[in-house]
């Protein structure tokens, strides 16, 4: 059989999500769908045909995500990717991603990220698991919270989540909330949508969407939940099940608007479970709740990040603490990464260009990925083997540099 890949053609969208929807086993609401093609940049979405049937998808969307230090890079957001299983072994993957990452090259975009259906994929091509998720399952029914001072005259209101000017306000608080954490997307045109999208077959027996909001008592919005309830019954009475989508506060009484909204949640009536899926891995709620092993945590990987242009993406950020280091890169994959780079930089900027200097530290791009935003230390990937050490005290110097206040996180999908 013979293949061809080619950039994606408003004719062709209909074919190639079906080829999508194949492999990943789901049929997807006419509402999704629609959203999805209104999404689709064609120019940076290409397929793979053998003769008139889609046998490879894979796509990007342009974002710009923050980086340690809080300045807005523009990212590949690398989505769609399927391979059908009639074709498999026969290297249509590895072409998808040798064209994109190409092309993301061309665009000038230092740095590619995505989020694996099946992380075992990505790393043959430079990506490193840079960001975790945190999931809970909390048992509210024994579980208390300590909510800070100030918290009690935090005031709550229900808000229609389709209410245009509701819609707007949450927007705002996401939008404030981006630049202090990296690994947050801004949100581009159109994705807005994608926070409401409330498909009747994803709920699961749940509530249509609802929404809270924490206001301070001159009526300023401080922050927002997005939340369904799973009523359910047991021999013992209601067990119902409150399942968050989306939490937000921002501004100096954050912390008030948010511990008022995870007690507004921890106390919903006729519930006594309260499922979080995707939470950062530093949430506020793990130091007000009572018990965290009545909580259920799980880390699980979130967003794989790849340096493309090794010297502009590491530019890109700043540096908790001073560093200069000299890193032996390796990437095959991507060989115009290959060799020395000289790292300089603080809290201020940096600068990293090639050098001939001896190499302190060796690795290859995938830990370089994993380490960017300041979620996994250099140290601890040196200690798992994944990381070289060429000068004593290299490691740690570049290990404090590179990490972060807060955990990096991903809570927007694509």
């Amino acid at each position: 059989m013979t293949t061809e890949l080619r950039v994606l053609t408003p004719a062709e969208w209909d074919t190639f999500y079906a080829s999508l929807e194949r492999a990943f086993g789901v049929t997807e609401s006419q509402e999704e769908r629609e959203l999805f093609r209104d999404l689709t940049e064609f120019d940076r979405t290409i397929g793979v045909w053998d003769g008139a049937g889609c046998v490879g998808t894979a796509g990007a969307f342009s974002f710009r995500m923050t980086v340690p230090g809080g300045a807005s890079l523009p990212v590949a957001a690398v989505t769609m990717v399927s391979v059908a299983a009639t074709h498999r072994r026969r290297g249509v993957l590895t072409t998808m991603m040798r064209r994109q990452l190409d092309d993301v090259r061309a665009r000038g975009e230092a740095v590619a990220v995505l989020v694996a259906s099946e992380p075992v994929i990505y790393g043959r091509f430079g990506y490193g698991v840079a960001t975790c998720e945190m999931r809970a399952e909390i048992d509210t029914a024994r579980v208390r919270l300590s909510v800070p001072d100030g918290t009690d005259d935090v005031r709550l209101r229900y808000a229609q989540v389709t209410d245009a000017d509701v819609h707007r306000t949450c927007e705002e608080i996401y939008a404030a909330a981006v630049p202090g954490r990296p690994g947050m997307m801004a949100r581009q045109p159109g994705w807005d949508r994608l926070q409401v999208l409330d498909p009747e077959k994803d709920r699961e027996g749940a509530t249509a969407l609802q929404c809270v909001l924490a206001e301070d008592p001159d009526g300023t919005v401080l922050g927002f939940a997005r939340f369904r309830v799973k009523p359910q019954w047991s021999a013992a009475g209601a067990d119902g099940v409150v399942v968050l989508e989306d939490l937000e506060a921002v501004g100096p009484r954050a912390p008030q608007a948010a511990a008022a909204l995870w007690r507004f949640l921890f106390d919903l009536d006729l519930t006594s479970k309260l499922v979080s899926v995707n939470r950062p891995c530093d949430d506020t709620w793990l130091h007000l709740v009572s018990d965290t092993r009545r909580s259920a945590l799980v880390l699980r990987d979130a967003l794989h990040v790849r340096l493309v242009d090794v010297g502009a993406a590491l530019e890109a950020r700043t540096y908790r603490t001073a560093v200069d280091v000299v890193f032996e890169v390796e990437d095959a994959f991507c060989p115009w990464n290959e060799g020395r780079w000289r790292l300089t930089g603080d809290a201020k900027g940096a600068v990293c260009e090639r050098t001939t200097d001896p190499a302190d530290v060796a690795l290859s791009v995938r830990e370089l990925g994993a380490a960017y935003l300041g979620g996994f230390s250099l140290a601890a990937l040196a200690a798992a083997g994944r990381v070289r050490e060429l000068r004593e005290g290299a490691v740690a110097q570049a290990a404090a540099a590179f990490g972060s206040d807060v955990a990096p996180w991903l809570p927007h999908g694509f």
